[in-house]
């Protein structure tokens, strides 16, 4: 990437492209050295889980431009959906918002126009990498002003909705019906403990019987669901499960006296 080059094509767009889907990396604390090892490691994407994990904007910043640099677009899980926070992503570089606890076409409708700039939504001008820090001369030579700079900021948007409740389940049809969402997601756990079902998730057939209903009904509105753009693990499972495959195979190891 050229010193001059911040905002990059989106490299999960780019991948789907080729029908394939990403790779991406989840991470819920901000460590750049891991950035970097995603991109040797071949990585196609990164995302940032800003609900459950912990990342000030400056992190956020230093996180995005590194990824950039590796040509890795990076995705987020702000802690709402409201414009305010969203747009404090979108100024950082990100090109892909998964909106949790989205529960009515409303709510759809309001995530999707805080993503995308008129004339397909209200997204905010900032003076960040968003928008190439407000450089004209960037703007103007590498996009042809900042109309076109817009065009390409959506065009390389990814918009899903978390459905996560039982009210979000009920108002489906509604937020399959928002244009622009990109597609939904799901979140068992979440679910579960609307339905006042605690510590239940995966394989409880109430469970498996809703998720498997927003799938075909998300299909048949032309949506489909996130996992059909990327596949994801996170950070702390690879370092988990790989550091306890690694005690476990040297368990036995003598120390030579």
């Amino acid at each position: 990437m050229s010193k001059e080059k911040n905002m990059i094509e989106n490299s999960i767009i780019a991948r789907n492209s080729t029908g394939k889907k990403a790779r991406s990396l989840n991470f819920t604390y901000p460590t750049l050295e891991a950035v970097e090892f995603a991109y040797r490691a071949g990585f196609d994407s990164i995302h940032l889980d800003g609900e459950h994990g912990a990342f000030s904007p400056p992190e956020i910043d230093n996180m995005v431009a590194a990824a950039h640099m590796g040509g890795m677009t990076v995705t987020c899980r702000p802690r709402n959906f409201e414009p305010t926070e969203i747009i404090m992503w979108l100024d950082r570089g990100i090109q892909g918002i998964m909106a949790p606890h989205v529960e009515t076409g409303e709510q759809a409708e309001a995530l999707v126009e805080a993503c995308l700039f008129d004339p397909r939504g209200h997204r905010s001008w900032g003076t960040h990498r968003g928008t190439e820090f407000n450089d004209t001369e960037i703007l103007s030579s590498r996009f042809g002003g900042r109309k076109n700079f817009t065009e390409f900021a959506n065009d390389n948007m990814l918009i899903f909705a978390q459905v996560e409740s039982h009210k979000g389940y009920e108002n489906l049809n509604d937020i399959l019906a928002v244009e622009n969402l990109t597609a939904i997601t799901y979140g068992h756990f979440d679910l579960a403990l609307s339905m006042h079902m605690p510590g239940e998730g995966l394989g409880n057939p109430k469970i498996d019987a809703i998720q498997a209903d927003m799938e075909v009904r998300s299909r048949a509105a032309g949506k489909g669901l996130m996992s059909d753009y990327f596949v994801m693990v996170n950070l702390q499972d690879l370092i988990t499960q790989n550091g306890r495959n690694f005690v476990k195979a040297n368990a036995n190891e003598v120390f030579p006296k």
